[in-house]
């Protein structure tokens, strides 16, 4: 009897513990999904049904009345946002509320290559942004745009070994093209990406962005019990070893000291040399209201998580949106002809040759770039956490405490079509002069916005466009006999989106 009264109290606290916050949502008379013990409402995200950005889409549609939708991870209550209004006051308006980006769970400790600039919180955050953001300037862009250029003329040479072939994945294509280019404008490292299919470094930029089923029960258990699994790991120790490995070495070949070669590892080594970063804080204050003065050492692990966040968000991001242009080009051929129109006449003003400045010319290239982020952004969702004791959103007289986590699902906003007409049409002409001016503010975030938008949004888009123009010069595209033309989003993505199946496409010397 005794036994029986214990296994049915632990029962009942395990029962509690798994559902105690549960009426989160409920009390604040919020429409929300209905959670089930310890997985929350996200059941199917953590056991590899669906990514995260196929659930906030899920949700999005499923409440088309509503403002914000609650939800839980495991047992944190997130809020999906709906209104861009409230988006606005989140990323914009009052981010001193959300500054944090809320991937890592209350009270976790953050793991070593997780402290870079696009998944650290707080001050570390704020310092590492600060010093990062002239290195993106109109300036730097322009300096690095030659070596764009060399990797173009390489990925046009790859081209012509696959035109005879039934298919080729243009997403492959384009990632060893960004690997490539990444590699040595960030590294100095010719990574050979494009020279050889089977590139380590290919393979590393894989294994960045899969969800193995470790990583699957890893993320799970981490996000389920964050108070008992503070120094668990959601990157396997695999991925540290290599970035460790891939830091040393690249370090240990410039003897530790800037090289002169201006690329990313000098920046960061030319930021060592300079001591200490320095700069207000974002969380702490003192007593008469102004930001405390922070200090923040840049160290090695510090510099390996700059480094690895450049490599994987570097070439991921660029080589979705570029691949999936093609995509979309090759099921549009008459917006094809047109960018290979303008293509012909502004290189005939350079020479033939792909600059800098001719790139900023091809403004319809830009368009259909522009459509293809919306109806495939290259980062499908955004995620903030709420920093004060308690906020109170005026639009809907919501209060939520401190740690409740923001969704935003860039796509399904994307994909609405109270704000896009025929959302599933690719239709460039969205974003001409004029017509682009009536997209309501909000409503398109390929880059995110505000304070922690993307800070190599100008960089990716450049070397995007530069690898399209440079297939379209000589090639044409069109679909295999494989190929879908809506593609479906793989269930094991992570922060960025995968796609089922990639994007096979057919590679052809262009009828001039």
């Amino acid at each position: 009897m005794i036994f029986t009264a214990l296994v049915i109290v632990l029962f009942l606290l395990i029962y509690w513990y798994s559902t105690r916050t549960f009426n989160y949502w409920k009390v604040r008379g919020i429409q929300y999904v209905k959670p089930v013990p310890f997985f929350g409402t996200s059941f199917k995200t953590l056991t590899q049904q669906e990514s995260p950005a196929m659930e906030g889409a899920r949700i999005y549609k499923d409440f088309p009345n509503e403002k914000v939708v609650g939800a839980f991870v495991g047992t944190q209550p997130e809020l999906i946002i709906r209104d861009p209004e409230i988006m606005k006051r989140i990323l914009v308006t009052d981010f001193n509320n959300f500054y944090a980006r809320g991937f890592i769970p209350h009270k976790t400790s953050i793991e070593p290559l997780l402290r870079n600039l696009f998944f650290a919180e707080g001050d570390i955050w704020r310092l590492i942004r600060q010093r990062f953001t002239p290195a993106f300037s109109s300036g730097k862009l322009k300096a690095m745009f030659p070596l764009i250029v060399k990797k173009a003329k390489n990925l046009q040479l790859l081209t012509a070994d696959i035109i005879n072939r039934d298919y080729y994945d243009a997403r492959e294509l384009m990632a060893r093209y960004t690997t490539d280019f990444i590699g040595e404008c960030g590294f100095g490292i010719n990574m050979e990406t494009l020279s050889q299919e089977n590139s380590q470094f290919r393979a590393l930029g894989k294994r960045i962005f899969y969800r193995s089923y470790r990583d699957t029960f890893t993320a799970a258990v981490k996000l389920i019990f964050p108070e008992l699994c503070k120094k668990l790991h959601f990157l396997s120790p695999e991925l540290e070893k290599t970035m460790r490995y891939l830091f040393n070495a690249v370090l240990s070949e410039r003897n530790y000291k800037p090289s002169g070669r201006n690329d990313f590892i000098d920046l960061m080594l030319e930021l060592k040399e300079k001591g200490n970063m320095v700069g207000e804080s974002i969380e702490k204050k003192n007593k008469d209201g102004s930001p405390e003065t922070v200090s923040l050492e840049w160290s090695d692990s510090l510099m390996m998580a700059q480094m690895f966040v450049f490599f994987g968000a570097g070439f991921e991001t660029s080589s979705t949106a570029s691949s999936y242009t093609l995509h979309q080009l090759a099921f549009n051929p008459e917006c094809q002809e047109n960018v290979q129109d303008e293509i012909d006449q502004v290189l005939e003003k350079y020479g033939g040759e792909i600059t800098y400045e001719a790139i900023k010319e091809m403004t319809y290239l830009e368009m259909c770039f522009y459509e293809a982020m919306r109806m495939f952004p290259s980062v499908a969702f955004l995620t903030r956490k709420c920093t004060a004791k308690n906020y109170t959103f005026p639009e809907i007289n919501l209060t939520i405490d401190e740690d409740v986590v923001i969704i935003i699902p860039i796509k399904a906003i994307h994909m609405d079509e109270n704000y896009f007409r025929e959302p599933a049409k690719f239709d460039p002409e969205r974003f001409s002069f004029g017509a682009k001016e009536d997209i309501k503010n909000f409503v398109y975030l390929p880059f995110g916005e505000g304070p922690r938008a993307c800070v190599g949004a100008r960089l990716g888009q450049m070397q995007s466009m530069a690898g399209v123009a440079a297939i379209l010069q000589k090639y044409s595209v069109e679909s295999a006999e494989c190929s879908v033309q809506v593609p479906l989003p793989d269930p094991a993505g992570t922060v960025a989106e995968g796609i089922v199946g990639g994007l096979p496409l057919k590679f052809k010397i262009r009828d001039r």
